[in-house]
């Protein structure tokens, strides 16, 4: 029997949903449960063929048992190790290598630094920084907001010097980017799954967390669409993860990608909408299953670079047979021809 795992927190509605509309499939030799984990020995299978990760990034003991849950076969929904791999700001870099369009954005030291940073700990670090230089860079209005965070905390939405000051001088130890703001018209949140399908959710990130998601939205452009839509898939290619959502701020008809790293995202029913929250079980559960009767045919690789960029793989594949030397080649003879 192989078992697809659920790891998760708080969160009500979603789990339960997704283990019950596994089990609905009745698949021969597949079964999902809540995953039950206590001490972890090391290099110990974790008795899981897949598990869905819904709360590691919150929780260090989850993610290195997980790491070690992978290290002996169990696939990972999304990989414990490039998650923990991977920021916001670099992909927002990642994003404009891509073509995908991105607000001018600056990483920013910590405005406080650990009790065990001290001066002579930062001799490579610019003093003063051309504050005038960032700002003409990016721009005002701009949001200032962790270089890896979730949920909107710390986000602070500055139109002048002054209000950034005051923002940056509460981000205490945190790792800040300032990004360009975009005055949108429309905004999309689009969920991801198995780096195949994708639903794009109107979304309005101006309102009350719970009425975000905007349920009676209005016709939107085809083309528009369709471009959000490949630049979604894009994204989450490129990063390998196998769920996340992307979010895109329109202006002047140009979908900008404001936030993709989001590899346990909100899937509440009461947040998304019904409609919405059976199309994410649905084709969750179809990955997880997916996952779990291939779960025999398929090797990790440990390597993050092959996590960002699995095509890599067969440039050195390809390099190394160039390189390799060849065999003798014994030429015919006229009588031979």
């Amino acid at each position: 029997m192989k078992k697809i795992g659920v790891l998760f927190g708080m969160e009500n509605t979603f789990p339960g949903a997704l283990v019950d509309r596994i089990n609905a499939m009745e698949i021969e030799g597949i079964h999902a449960e809540f995953v039950c984990v206590g001490g972890v020995r090391m290099a110990a299978p974790s008795g899981y063929a897949v598990i869905l990760d819904r709360i590691s990034h919150d929780m260090p003991f989850y993610r290195s048992f997980l790491k070690n849950a992978a290290l002996s076969g169990t696939q990972i929904i999304n990989n414990p190790f490039w998650w923990s791999a991977d920021d916001k700001f670099f992909n927002y870099a990642l994003a404009s290598k891509l073509g995908v369009a991105v607000p001018k954005t600056v990483l920013l030291p910590h405005k406080k630094f650990p009790p065990q940073i001290n001066e002579r700990s930062l001799r490579n670090l610019q003093f003063p920084l051309d504050w005038d230089g960032i700002f003409d860079y990016v721009g005002f209005p701009a949001f200032l907001k962790p270089h890896d965070g979730g949920g909107w905390r710390d986000v602070f939405h500055v139109h002048n010097r002054d209000e950034f000051f005051y923002a940056y001088d509460q981000t205490r130890d945190l790792c800040m980017t300032l990004q360009a703001a975009v005055n949108f018209k429309e905004y999309f949140r689009c969920y991801v799954v198995g780096q195949t399908d994708v639903r794009i959710m109107p979304y309005d990130p101006r309102r009350p967390h719970e009425h975000r998601y905007v349920l009676d939205p209005p016709e939107y452009d085809k083309n528009l669409l369709k471009r959000v839509e490949k630049d979604a898939l894009t994204l989450c290619k490129a990063l390998g993860y196998d769920l996340n959502t992307v979010e895109f701020a329109v202006e002047d008809g140009i979908p900008y990608a404001i936030d993709f790293m989001n590899p346990a995202p909100d899937a509440d029913l009461h947040a998304v909408g019904k409609e919405s929250f059976d199309w994410i079980v649905d084709k969750v559960a179809k990955l997880a299953v997916k996952k779990a009767q291939s779960s025999a045919k398929v090797k990790t690789e440990m390597n993050w670079s092959a996590f960002l960029a699995p095509s890599r793989k067969k440039e050195i594949s390809k390099s190394s047979a160039k390189s390799a030397p060849k065999k003798a080649v014994k030429k015919k003879t006229k009588k031979e021809e």
